[in-house]
């Protein structure tokens, strides 16, 4: 694709450079001092298209070069921090997103494309036409890739609890059997994501209060280990005797 690309651009160039200025009227008068005529302007233009197509060719040729030689610097990829992208859903809410995500991605890429989206949907009971598919991957495809990644399948979700979503389309549907499970976080009890919508509490401090959770609950595993194996070791020491 580049390299037609660059094959085309430099066809146009060697096309410009051997296209030399026709004489029109007025050109006598321009030498003489009267102004720029028409030929004179087609000159200035043609000049102007060789320059910026110079340019461009070379920082690509030049970028080609470096990527062969191996010395090209890397383009860094922005990164992409979900729960301070998106501060309305709780660490449980977009753990949860997650493990959905990675159910279905069978192909382990990072990405849903849309025949493991028609697996989902009919998993979820409520299976989709190819078009109706296409049509709930491009509401949110950013990038134009024809698949989700992990960021625009959070977007599902993000535009459902504002309302963007047409209630009977396709990624509604989606989100709603998606029943994303909010009781733990203490909403009344809701067992559904929507139920609940996005709750007035402070990002930072329910964050704060989420990692001191898991600190928590992982200290508490830790210690229930350390009694299993101290049992484990008197009960072996009991039976040597």
């Amino acid at each position: 694709m580049a390299t037609d690309e660059l094959a085309q651009k430099l066809q146009r160039r060697l096309l410009l450079e051997e296209s030399g200025p026709e004489p029109a009227p007025g050109a006598e008068e321009t030498a003489a001092g009267w102004g720029p005529g028409p030929a004179g302007q087609e000159e200035e233009s043609r000049s102007s298209m060789l320059a910026s197509a110079d340019s461009e060719l070379g920082a690509k040729l030049s970028r080609r070069q470096n990527i062969n030689d191996g010395t090209a610097r890397p383009r860094q990829a922005k990164v992409f921090n979900p729960y301070t992208e998106f501060k309305e859903f709780s660490r449980r809410q977009i753990k949860d997103m997650e493990q959905m995500f990675r159910l279905y991605d069978s192909g382990k890429d990072g990405y849903i494309d849309l025949m493991e989206l028609k697996l989902m949907m009919e998993k979820l009971g409520a299976p989709q036409t190819h078009l109706g598919l296409k049509n709930m991957i491009k509401e949110v495809d950013e990038d134009f890739d024809g698949k989700l990644s992990f960021r625009e399948f959070l977007l599902i979700f993000h535009k459902a609890a504002a309302g963007e979503l047409e209630e009977d389309s396709g990624l509604m549907t989606l989100a709603k059997l998606s029943e994303i499970d909010v009781s733990t976080e203490g909403v009344k009890g809701a067992k559904n994501f929507f139920e609940a919508k996005v709750q007035a509490l402070s990002s930072a401090s329910k964050f704060e209060a989420e990692i001191r959770a898991e600190q928590d609950e992982r200290k508490r595993e830790e210690e229930e280990k350390k009694h299993r194996r101290a049992a484990f070791r008197e009960l072996k020491s009991a039976f040597s005797q």
